[in-house]
């Protein structure tokens, strides 16, 4: 019960990591309909900046954090307006290989940087190297850490889209951009901002995730699993999202500690297909029918 108590803990933790790419993915393919292939990558860099305002500029982390998600938020920005804008009304193959191409140019970019390369950096946070024992359970500060704050942001999240003019009106945007043009919604600036956000919740999950895993220019291949997780989850679902990091974490936990070694780097894609096979549209995906 012990064991099983902490792999509880421990693949909830890296669930969110993974809950806070997928949901990058998710936010970006409701607004745009693109799949951005970089969101891992763009999580690489947000670790990078982080980095580099913590430990090569020495800020410290507490003005590392939101200086790293303002410069995030600003590439995210830029990163539609010059390389997704350009290609609107193009074959959706056109974005695959642009989001393909930019991770690619992402991570060779950041092994070139001075002070980044190819080496692996350590950034720690305040609550780093602490553990917490609870009724015979030991739980790691640092997952504690990514458990709390992803719940902080799911629910200014659910505010913010709720209870704003600017998260109603991307809502609006998402289910119907030509209705939202004609209403005076500024479809571009929205989507914009979607690509800003998705940006900055791939720079706070890489901050979360830094201290675990150490910075390194191929820490972007996460991406590989949070994209299970959203498609579990229901693409399009920003709950789905969530859920999908929460059990794709939990799936591997297990996996890697009951099952033979191997089972953890594929159950993931396991528990896909089996979604997949009983519910196509993932678990709070909706089958919507499209006029062409």
């Amino acid at each position: 019960m012990t064991d099983a108590a902490q792999l509880l803990i421990s693949g909830a933790a890296i669930g969110c990591i993974y809950a806070l790419i997928a949901l990058g993915f998710v936010l970006i393919y409701k607004a745009t309909e693109v799949v951005n292939f970089a969101q891992g990558d763009v999580m690489m860099l947000g670790a990078f900046v982080a980095f580099t305002f913590s430990s090569l500029m020495g800020l410290g982390f507490w003005l590392s954090l939101p200086l790293s998600l303002i410069v995030m938020a600003l590439f995210g920005a830029l990163f539609d307006r010059l390389l997704l804008r350009p290609i609107i009304g193009m074959p959706t193959f056109s974005a695959v290989m642009v989001t393909l191409a930019a991770g690619f140019a992402m991570r060779g970019i950041a092994s070139m940087v001075p002070g980044w390369g190819t080496d692996t950096h350590s950034l720690k946070a305040p609550w780093s190297d602490e553990v917490i024992r609870i009724a015979g359970i030991v739980v790691s500060t640092d997952h504690l850490a990514i458990l709390l704050i992803t719940a902080i942001l799911c629910a200014l999240l659910y505010v913010f889209f709720k209870g704003t003019s600017i998260g109603i009106a991307m809502q609006a945007a998402s289910q119907n951009q030509l209705a939202a043009y004609y209403m005076g919604i500024p479809v571009r600036r929205i989507n914009s901002l979607i690509w800003s956000i998705a940006a900055a919740v791939a720079g706070l999950a890489a901050v979360l995730l830094a201290p675990i895993t150490f910075v390194h220019n191929n820490m972007g291949f996460i991406g590989i699993k949070a994209f299970p997780a959203a498609v579990v989850g229901g693409f399009g679902s920003i709950p789905g999202a969530i859920v999908g990091g929460l059990v794709i974490g939990w799936v591997e936990a297990f996996a890697g500690f009951y099952l033979p070694e191997g089972f953890k780097d594929i159950a993931a894609y396991i528990v896909v297909l089996l979604v997949l096979m009983v519910k196509p549209s993932g678990i709070f995906g909706q089958m919507r029918r499209k006029k062409v």
